[in-house]
C-alpha cells in the first residue's frame, strides 16, 4: 500500500487519472488476510479494483515474437499476427460465454493487454477483428459503469479475471476452469508448431 500511495501522489495530477488499481498479474493474494487488507487499503483511498474480465496471454505471444525476430533475418509476421488474433478472440469468446452463463446477460468487458510490440503492431487489426465480429469498442469509463465491476469475489487464492473468479465462486464451472487461468504453457505448443 505504501507503493500505491506513492504512485497515487504522482498519477493523480493527470487529467486522465481514474482511481482504478489492477493487481499485478491479476493476483490479489494467496490468503484472505492479504486480499482483504489490500482491498480495504484501496477502498480507503477511494480506489476501485481495475478488474479484467477477459484474460489473455498477449505478453507470451509478444515474448515469442521478440525471440523470433532475434533469431531470423526473414521474420514471418503474418503467422504471428494470425495466431495472436485467434488467441485473443478465442479468449474473448470463452470469457464472454462464461459471463453470460453466470449473469444471464451480456456485460461490458475489459480485455487484458500490455504495452508491448505485438500490440503496437497489431492493435488496429485486433480492433477491426472485434468490430467485424459484432463487438462494440467502448472506453474504460463505460465498461466500469457496468455493475459487475462492483463485485469482489470471496475466493482464495484471489485473482485471475473477474469472470474467472465469479465462476470459481459459483462452483458450477470447475470442469472448464484452469489455474492459472491464462499462461504461456497453454500457448507454447501452438507457437512451437508454427515455428515461433
Amino acid at each position: 500500500m505504501a507503493d500505491v500511495r506513492r504512485n497515487d501522489s504522482i498519477v493523480r495530477a493527470f487529467k486522465t487519472f481514474r482511481p482504478l488499481f489492477r493487481f499485478p498479474y491479476l493476483k490479489e493474494g494467496n490468503t484472505a488476510a492479504k486480499r482483504d487488507s489490500v482491498r480495504a487499503g484501496l477502498a480507503a483511498m477511494a480506489y476501485r479494483n481495475g478488474h479484467v474480465t477477459i484474460d489473455a496471454s498477449d505478453w507470451y505471444y509478444n515474448s515469442r515474437l521478440i525471440k523470433h525476430l532475434a533469431n531470423t533475418d526473414e521474420p514471418n509476421l503474418a503467422t504471428i499476427r494470425r495466431l495472436y488474433l485467434e488467441h485473443m478472440f478465442d479468449r474473448a469468446q470463452f470469457y464472454d460465454s462464461l459471463a453470460f452463463a453466470l449473469e444471464g446477460r451480456r456485460i461490458a468487458h475489459t480485455l487484458l493487454m500490455h504495452d508491448n510490440l505485438i500490440n503496437a503492431l497489431f492493435l488496429d487489426d485486433l480492433i477491426a477483428m472485434f468490430r467485424a465480429q459484432g463487438w462494440e469498442i467502448i472506453d474504460a469509463d463505460a465498461a466500469f459503469a457496468d455493475p459487475i465491476y462492483r463485485r469482489e469475489p470471496d475466493i482464495v487464492p484471489a485473482g485471475e479475471s473477474l469472470i474467472w473468479s465469479l465462476a470459481k465462486l459459483s462452483g458450477r464451472f470447475d470442469e472448464i476452469l484452469r489455474f492459472p487461468a491464462e499462461d504461456g504453457r497453454y500457448e507454447a505448443a501452438v507457437l512451437d508448431a508454427a515455428g515461433y
